[in-house]
């Protein structure tokens, strides 16, 4: 069983992510079927495409666009699997609605951790389009990008991701605007939710 052009993936866990451990308890933080903030991002691949050959291979874990495994709500009220559903527990995914995989970024995508915000007059706890450069990829390292490096990316284009209990933005490699050098007073920002699965 073999798509012709997009990999065939499943869930690593569940559909969604939408319980924290708390203690010995479990809670749950969400029920609605619609949040893509708690659509599970992590899948593990079971065919890759026959059309062209790919690093990917089955068996491997990937991050995955949000969409993927969502459910929906038609205008009558019945519920609805995403256009990608194939059957049972499987999925259709496109090359492009991969993020990474193997704990390395795929195509041209990179990932970012937030940093603390340090002005004392802002209601924020984290610094807006600053990071730390965290998975890097060739064509930011290119041009000189290494993970470890500080950089303000441009608004509106990050996905959320939970990886190895950090939280980290997804962004392309032309969203990274600007490089900067260390002042000392930067420190990577990682709520305290983020490390309860």
């Amino acid at each position: 069983m073999k798509s012709l052009y997009q990999f065939i993936i499943k869930p690593k866990y569940d559909r969604y992510n939408n319980t924290k451990k708390v203690g010995d308890k479990e809670l749950i933080v969400n029920t609605n079927i619609e949040d893509h903030k708690f659509i599970s991002k992590e899948a593990v691949v079971v065919q890759t495409p026959a059309a062209f050959d790919t690093d990917i291979k089955p068996g491997d874990e990937v991050y995955v666009h949000h969409n993927l495994f969502r459910r929906w709500y038609n205008m009558r009220g019945e519920e609805k699997n995403s256009s990608l559903h194939f059957k049972d527990n499987l999925y259709f995914c496109n090359v492009d609605q991969i993020y990474m995989y193997n704990n390395k970024p795929h195509l041209d995508y990179c990932f970012v951790k937030p940093i603390k915000e340090i002005d004392a007059y802002k209601n924020t706890k984290e610094r807006e389009y600053y990071g730390i450069l965290k998975y890097s990829n060739s064509s930011l390292e290119r041009v000189g990008l290494t993970p470890g490096d500080l950089v303000i990316f441009t608004p509106h284009y990050k996905f959320e991701f939970l990886i190895n209990n950090e939280r980290l933005y997804c962004l392309k490699s032309n969203n990274i605007a600007v490089t900067h050098e260390y002042k000392g007073n930067e420190e990577e920002y990682n709520p305290s939710w983020a490390k309860s699965r």
